[in-house]
C-alpha cells in the first residue's frame, strides 16, 4: 500500500511484524507480533514507546502568528507564553467540533500546531488570509511519545534539561540521546509522559537508544491498537469516532477548552457559546457485563428505547472490565442507570459510568 506521508521508523515497525496501515495518510503500526495487552500494560506499569508521526506538524510564524493561532482555536493563546503548550478545540462556523490540537508557543512569532485527521489547516488558513503570517507544513519533523510511570527514569540523564522539572504542558528545545529535539510534556495515555519531536534523520537513533536504555525497565514499542485502548479508559477522544462537526464542546465534555473570559473572536465563537446547555447527547462511559469489547457501533437502549451509541469500546487489562465511551440522551447520563447494549456480536446489559475509567483523579498523568 502507498501512502503521501512515510513514517522513517517504518523499517523498524516492520520488524515488530507491522504491516503499516493508513491514518492521516501516513502509514502506522497499527499492530506488531506481541500481545497488544502486554503493550498495554507496559504503558501504565513501565513505559510505552509509539510512533505518532501521523500527527501533523504546522509552524505558524510573523509578526502576526499569535493573532492568527489565537483565532483558529478556543483557548485564549495570549496566556500561553513562550515554552508553554495548551490542548485546543478548532470549530466549524456553526460552532461543532472539527478537529482538536496542542499549540506550542516555542518562541516569540513561532507557533506550532499538532493536530489530527481533521480540518485543522483548512481552518489556520482561512484565519492567515491578510495576516503577515507564514503557514508551513513540516513532514520532516517526526513525533514520537514515551508514555508511562517509568518514563523520566529513561529520559533522566540522557538529556541536559532537568527532565523531572519539566511542568505539564510545556516544552524545551534541548538533545536527547546526543540528538536535537524538542521535549514536551504531554500525552495521550492518561499517564506521566513526554512527547520527542525531532527531523526524519535523528528519530530512529532516539527510537532504538529510548528501548535500549529502557529494555531492563519493561520498556516496549507499543502499537496505534495499544493507544486506541489506552485511552479509552483515560476518556481521551479521537475525532471523528467520539464525535464531529455536529457536535458542540460541551456535549463531548470538552467544555473546559473553551476559555470562559477570552476576548478575542474565533471562529464558530457565537455559535459555540449560544449552544452551551443545548446538549442533545452527552459523551459519558459506561461499564459493560461482557468478558470482551462490545462493538464499536452498538446501539444503547434504555426502557426499550433507544438512547445512545457507543464509540469507543474496550476490554481493559487493567481494570478487568469491559468499558466504552458512548453517546447518550444527556437525562440518562447519570452514573449507575442501567442500559442494554445491543451490538451485532455483542448484547448484554450495562450501567453509566464515570469518566475517567481508569486514574479518575487524573493525578498520574499531572504528577
Amino acid at each position: 500500500m502507498s501512502y503521501s506521508r512515510h513514517t522513517a521508523l517504518a523499517s523498524r515497525h516492520q520488524a515488530l511484524g507491522a504491516t503499516l496501515e493508513d491514518w492521516n495518510e501516513m502509514g502506522m503500526a497499527w499492530e506488531y507480533n506481541q500481545d497488544v495487552n502486554d503493550e498495554h500494560l507496559a504503558v501504565r506499569n513501565s513505559a510505552g514507546l509509539f510512533d505518532v508521526s501521523g500527527l501533523k506538524k504546522v509552524h505558524i510564524t510573523g509578526p502576526d502568528a499569535l493573532a492568527v493561532a489565537d483565532h483558529v482555536v478556543t483557548r485564549d493563546m495570549s496566556k500561553i507564553n513562550v515554552g508553554r503548550s495548551v490542548y485546543a478545540l478548532i470549530l466549524t462556523e456553526e460552532g461543532g467540533f472539527t478537529d482538536d490540537c496542542i499549540m506550542f508557543h516555542l518562541a516569540p512569532n513561532h507557533i506550532m500546531m499538532v493536530h489530527g485527521s481533521g480540518t485543522a489547516m483548512e481552518q489556520l488558513q482561512k484565519s492567515a488570509i491578510g495576516k503577515n503570517v507564514d503557514v508551513r507544513f513540516d513532514d520532516d519533523l517526526h513525533n514520537i511519545s514515551l508514555q508511562g510511570p517509568k518514563s523520566v527514569e529513561v529520559l533522566r540523564g540522557n538529556t541536559p534539561i532537568d527532565i523531572d522539572a519539566l511542568a505539564y504542558f510545556n516544552q524545551v528545545p534541548t538533545t536527547l540521546f546526543g540528538h536535537d529535539c524538542i521535549i514536551s510534556r504531554t500525552g495521550f495515555s492518561g499517564e506521566r509522559g513526554f512527547e520527542l519531536f525531532s527531523k526524519s534523520a535523528d528519530v530512529g537513533a532516539i527510537w532504538d537508544a529510548i528501548l535500549e536504555q529502557g529494555k531492563d525497565l519493561g520498556v516496549i514499542a507499543g502499537s496505534f491498537n495499544c493507544i486506541d485502548a489506552i485511552r479509552v479508559e483515560a476518556a481521551l477522544l479521537f475525532y471523528p469516532f467520539d464525535m464531529d462537526e455536529s457536535n458542540s464542546p460541551w456535549e463531548i465534555g470538552l467544555g473546559f477548552a473553551v476559555s470562559k473570559n477570552k476576548a478575542g473572536d474565533y471562529r464558530g465563537k457565537a455559535a459555540c457559546l449560544a449552544a452551551k446547555g443545548q446538549d442533545k447527547v452527552r459523551v459519558c462511559g459506561i461499564v459493560a457485563d461482557c468478558d470482551k469489547a462490545v462493538d464499536a457501533d452498538a446501539e444503547l437502549y434504555h426502557q426499550g428505547r433507544l438512547v445512545g451509541k457507543v464509540t469507543g469500546p474496550n476490554y481493559s487489562p487493567v481494570l478487568k472490565q469491559s468499558i466504552a465511551l458512548v453517546q447518550l440522551d444527556p437525562e440518562l447520563s447519570t452514573p449507575g442507570i442501567e442500559l442494554e447494549v445491543r451490538g451485532e456480536t455483542t448484547q448484554c446489559r450495562a450501567v453509566v459510568h464515570n469518566l475517567p475509567f481508569y486514574d479518575p483523579t487524573k493525578s498520574k498523568r499531572t504528577v
